[in-house]
């Protein structure tokens, strides 16, 4: 083993790694051999290796590393490859030390990046261009980048740019405005991240830029595995203990929540152990248990779950109304309905009946209840980590168009409610979209149109809602209203809404807009009716009513003072 490792190893001393990534034996007792065992030597050779092999590339290393393995190979041949080889590794260190020569003086001197930063040129610019796309003769043709877009320079770039924007009065480019160092912002983080113009654009006008970053970032990062203790069978205790000694690295979720579990790691499947077939945990995601905390469910209620599919949240509710009262679980899709009956079946629900409804007609089919849920369905903008393709199938008519059913659904959740109701009368809108135009444009839409207004959701944690978006400004309680992010709460984006409902009549707004429909009706069908009971009543009892209506008149006029 000695002699090999001899003949193995390439100039300069270092200590040679398997493919495995362990140290092999024969080049420790090769050096022990050489350097009479000194362990100082030994840390500074495993520490830092020659100067001619401490810049290469892991790649580079192993390409050092396959040499004498090429048992088959002439000896000739192989001398011009170690050659080759060793002419490639010193350009590239090269290169790099000419890198870090540029690099140092900057670091040494400790020079602001923003003085050195530069908005690059058009021909820079058209280099890293992932594709061209022109049109020549009414036809479009699509030409390959003249070079691979680098990564790494777009990050740096990213940096640079930021910090330029942030004191942009003083490091800014002269004669270079705002607007050209955001869009080479906004076309870096694209190319960055992959995100469509128009999505990023829309980020831009929501997040401060350092914190734009950060979401994006945090999206590229999934997010934890949390679970939800169903009390109906079990103890979250009793639960956590079960699930530890099947070999479960868990904690509880937080001190905002009393069920919630966090899975760091499981030596076994988490959606497939005996506990989960005998329904005593659902996986659910933790932004997942805000809406029905928020809605506060009591015992023996009667509660819409309007778009419950697939049965996270109505679970949930049947475990805080201990299998009281009624749930109707509601979903249009009813293929999603399936997965709702299996994880009800599964949980030990049993007072939820399950409905496969339009949400925006059940006003009409049964209305009356003490408390509605709304999750509604929206563009998925905050579950971006577990979707990826959000980041670039999204357009302004997606949006619009969930916007156009969120309204249609929060008025026909608020006209379920029962205003009347002695211990509810609530109403929680929310979706797992961070854009305004889903979240604070819908709820101010919903106070125009109906007795309605916000109150406080009952979380202690979570950013306010949006009171003015551009050139837009919602009613004022919408700060009751609560956001929730991935890079600041570590769960999926978020938005809660929790509405009361304080009068059952619609106001009068609403009633102009039908009254053309319903007066035709009302005028056509009661004549007739009205003139057969006018002729089959005699005109005795007609005309009996008439003085004691008088007399009761009298009677309120003369006690009216007497109560003031």
């Amino acid at each position: 083993a000695p002699a090999k490792a001899k003949k193995t190893q390439p100039k300069g001393n270092h200590v040679e790694l398997s493919s495995d990534g362990e140290v092999e034996e024969g080049s420790w007792e090769m050096e022990e051999e050489e350097e009479d065992g000194s362990s100082e030597e030994m840390v500074d050779d495993y520490g830092a290796s020659s100067s001619e092999e401490e810049e290469l590339l892991p790649i580079e290393k192993a390409a050092l590393k396959q040499k004498p393995d090429r048992e088959g190979l002439s000896e000739d041949d192989s001398d011009e490859e170690e050659e080759e080889e060793e002419e490639e590794a010193e350009e590239a260190n090269k290169q790099k030390m000419g890198q870090k020569e540029e690099e140092g003086p900057d670091l040494q001197l400790n020079l602001d990046i923003d003085e050195q930063f530069k908005l690059p040129t058009t021909e820079e610019i058209e280099k890293e261009d992932i594709l061209f796309i022109s049109s020549v003769l009414d036809s479009l043709t699509v030409f390959p980048p003249a070079e691979p877009p680098d990564l790494h320079v777009i990050h740096q770039r990213i940096k640079g740019n930021l910090d330029v924007l942030q004191d942009f009065a003083v490091k800014r480019e002269e004669g270079r405005t705002r607007q050209e160092y955001l869009a080479l912002l906004r076309r870096d983080m694209a190319a960055y991240y992959s995100y469509s113009d128009f999505l990023l654009t829309k980020l831009m006008d929501i997040f401060p830029l350092p914190e734009l970053i950060n979401f994006l970032e945090a999206n590229e990062v999934p997010r934890p595995v949390t679970i939800r203790t169903n009390t109906l069978k079990t103890r979250r205790r009793d639960l956590a203990q079960a699930l530890i000694n099947r070999g479960v690295n868990l904690d509880p979720l937080g001190k905002w929540s009393k069920t919630g579990l966090v899975i760091y790691d499981s030596s076994v499947p988490i959606g497939a152990t005996p506990e989960y077939l005998a329904g005593h945990y659902m996986l659910q995601g933790a932004s997942s248990l805000l809406p029905v905390m928020a809605l506060a469910p009591q015992e023996n209620e009667r509660i819409l779950d309007m778009c419950c599919a697939p049965g996270g949240k109505t679970s949930y509710i049947a475990q805080l109304m201990k299998n009281t009262g009624m749930i109707l679980a509601n979903d249009s899709n009813a293929e999603r309905l399936r997965s709702v009956v299996g994880n009800l079946h599964r949980l030990g629900v049993t007072n939820a009946v399950v409905s496969n409804c339009d949400g925006r007609q059940f006003p009409k089919v049964l209305g009356g209840f003490d408390r509605v849920l709304l999750d509604a369905p929206c563009s998925g903008t905050g579950v971006i980590s577990k979707d990826p393709a959000v980041k670039t199938n999204k357009d302004e008519k997606d949006i619009l168009r969930c916007a156009h059913l969120q309204k249609e659904l929060i008025l026909s959740a608020i006209d379920s409610v029962n205003a009347a109701s002695e211990t509810g009368g609530y109403i929680v809108y929310c979706t797992c979209s961070i854009m305004v135009e889903e979240n604070e444009w819908v709820v101010d839409y919903a106070l125009k149109k109906r007795n309605v207004r916000l109150v406080p959701t009952g979380l202690d944690f979570g950013k306010e809602g949006f009171t003015r978006f551009k050139d837009r400004r919602f009613h004022p309680s919408l700060k009751s209203t609560r956001r929730f992010y991935p890079h600041t709460h570590n769960m999926d984006g978020f938005f809660i809404a929790k509405l009361k409902k304080f009068s059952n009549a619609i106001p009068q707004a609403q009633k102009e807009a039908a009254a053309p429909a319903a007066v035709p009706d009302t005028i056509v069908e009661p004549p007739p009716k009205k003139k057969k009971l006018e002729g089959s009543k005699p005109e005795k009892e007609q005309k009996l009513p008439q003085p004691a209506l008088k007399k009761k008149h009298k009677l309120q006029a003369q006690r009216r003072p007497l109560k003031a």
